[in-house]
């Protein structure tokens, strides 16, 4: 039984690491309301092992045997080893890596671990680790006397903290944030290192790991002086972009220097309400649309606006507002949306200058061959005909290069049938060929127009006898129309898209030109290449996102 002492030095160490592990664990509480799923798991282990080294090292103080010293000593030796892996996983978890989630690491980790821990606990049997005697400077105690591979296991610790050390001050650095409260702390962390080496080269201080007490005053800092910096760092971090922070009132509380290069005048703004400093952004973030547009010297800038609150024990603290630039985003919509308004007044122009006088002309000659009918009316009627045709595959044609905003989930075979049935197919023949049933992600109307103009090419190069082929393409990557008519020369294919392009006599070199602004509208392509028989054939590749295959339970269908 080693006697108890009460002395001043005895009572400092235990009231030391006492409120260190009272620190780690009240500030269990503040960690849980961390919003990052990994820094809050890391940070919480962190303190919860440092709480427990910390109790373990008054347990190797103020035991009253020395087998229990003894016996503290070993779980402090295995909590402290053990305490690196939260570290490091906070630490890879708060600056946006991803070290702590890959599984090779973590297992090797685990393997490290356990290895060093059987030589702690066999310390014993082997006693490479360290030895034990009894003391009575500066107190009675179980003085220890460590062994080479005590100080191998300690210096690769150290290491391992160094690292985690490293990714903090990285992030540190690079953030335009104000960091240096964060950067003390994190320095105040290691500062016992310092005492650990001067315990174990000198008799002034016990020779113990003083690491707890770094934790412990981490642990304060961080929950309950710079909470929200801890989290705001973390988060601009995350990205480049401009943030301005809020606090509860709204007011301006900090920003980072992307920030103030957007909005010069957030400068000497702490303190300021943000409808007072920048209205244009306060309208913007309590509206339903979160486009910011900014007016510079030069051009306008475009910022998708992201309000992300944050909190402590469930009350609000403040908000953090991001500013994503879209630009380039922005003026390709609006570039789109012009092109779109000018295609729809082609459109009407069209429709209304060249129609109205086409429907007068159809009226008269109708009158006309009612009073003297001979063939120069019958061939006026066929000119107006093909004018009909025209200005209805010219509208199609100017809105049919609109992007397509809304699909629907069809099945391939109904929308091939149906087409056909809305054409005059005389004699021709339609096969589906497939075994399988193709749902496809399309909009019903402009993809039973794609059937449609592919049916009218085949008959108009085919004739009326022509067999249609509709199937998929290998792997159910799209699918084709094909047919046993004269074919396509090789060296003719690629122009058979361009507008105006056609050999029939009564073509208006529309029709393929729409197919491709339908299959490019849905994010598809086409190409003409050779059928199985000589005809032509239509490939439309459609990407995998866009199509789901699934097994008929019925046999391939032949609609005529």
């Amino acid at each position: 039984m080693l006697e108890q002492s009460q002395s001043l030095p005895e009572f400092a160490y235990l009231l030391l690491f006492g409120i260190s592990a009272l620190c780690c664990f009240v500030s269990l509480h503040r960690v849980a309301s961390i919003e990052h799923d990994d820094t809050r798991r890391g940070l919480y282990w962190l303190l919860l092992a440092s709480g427990g080294w910390a109790v373990s090292h008054v347990g190797y103080l103020a035991a009253p045997t020395m087998g229990l010293q003894y016996a503290f000593f070993v779980i402090g030796l295995c909590i402290g080893i053990a305490a690196v892996g939260p570290w490091l996983y906070f630490c890879s978890a708060y600056t946006g890596r991803s070290l702590h989630r890959n599984g090779t690491v973590r297992r090797v980790a685990i393997g490290v671990f356990l290895v060093i821990v059987a030589l702690k606990v066999t310390n014993p049997i082997h006693g490479w680790y360290f030895s034990a005697e009894p003391a009575t400077f500066p107190f009675p105690y179980l003085e220890i006397h460590h062994e080479p591979l005590h100080w191998v296991v300690m210096a690769f610790a150290y290491a391992l903290s160094f690292v985690g050390f490293f990714m903090l001050l990285e992030l540190f650095v690079r953030v335009s944030f104000d960091t240096r409260p964060l950067f003390a702390l994190v320095a105040l962390t290691g500062v016992p290192v310092v005492f650990d080496v001067f315990g174990a080269v000198s008799t002034v201080l016990v020779d113990i790991t003083y690491s707890p007490v770094g934790v412990a005053a981490f642990a304060v800092g961080v929950c309950y002086v710079h909470f929200d910096r801890l989290q705001l760092v973390r988060m601009a971090g995350e990205t480049d972009d401009p943030v301005i922070i809020l606090d509860d009132r709204d007011r301006v509380r900090d920003y980072n220097a992307a920030a103030l290069e957007s909005f010069p005048s957030l400068v000497d703004s702490i303190g300021t309400p943000l409808e007072e400093q920048l209205p244009t952004v306060s309208s913007t973030i309590e509206s339903s649309d979160p486009l910011l547009e900014t007016v510079d010297a030069t051009e306008p800038t475009f910022y998708r606006v992201s309000v992300n609150p944050f909190s402590a024990d469930r009350t609000r603290i403040g908000r953090a507002i991001s500013f994503t630039d879209v630009t380039s985003r922005e003026r390709y919509r609006r570039k789109l949306e012009a092109k779109n308004e000018r295609l729809e007044e082609f459109a009407g122009v069209v429709s209304h200058d060249l129609r109205n006088p086409l429907t007068i002309a159809q009226g008269r000659t109708q009158l006309a061959i009612a009073e003297a009918d001979t063939d120069h009316l019958d061939a006026v009627v066929d000119a107006h005909d093909r004018m009909e045709v025209l200005i209805d595959e010219l509208l199609s044609l100017a809105r049919e290069g609109n992007s397509i905003d809304e699909v629907e989930r069809l099945d391939l075979s109904t929308v091939a049938r149906r087409s056909w049935e809305m054409i005059d197919a005389g004699r021709a023949e339609l096969v589906l060929e497939t075994d399988r049933e193709v749902a496809i992600e399309a909009d019903p109307e402009r993809l039973r127009q794609l059937f449609e103009n592919l049916y009218r090419n085949a008959l108009e190069h085919g004739g009326r006898d022509v067999t249609v082929v509709v199937g998929e393409l290998p792997d159910g990557a799209g699918f084709f129309v094909e047919d046993d008519g004269t074919g396509i020369a090789p060296e003719r294919r690629s122009e058979v898209f361009d507008t105006g392009y056609t050999t029939a006599s009564n073509g208006t070199g529309f029709g393929l030109p729409i197919v491709e602004e339908i299959a490019t509208g849905h994010g598809w392509t086409v190409r003409a290449t050779a059928g199985r028989d000589g005809g032509a054939r239509f490939e439309v590749a459609v990407p995998p996102d866009s199509r789901t295959v699934a097994r008929s339970t019925s046999p391939p269908s032949e609609e005529t």
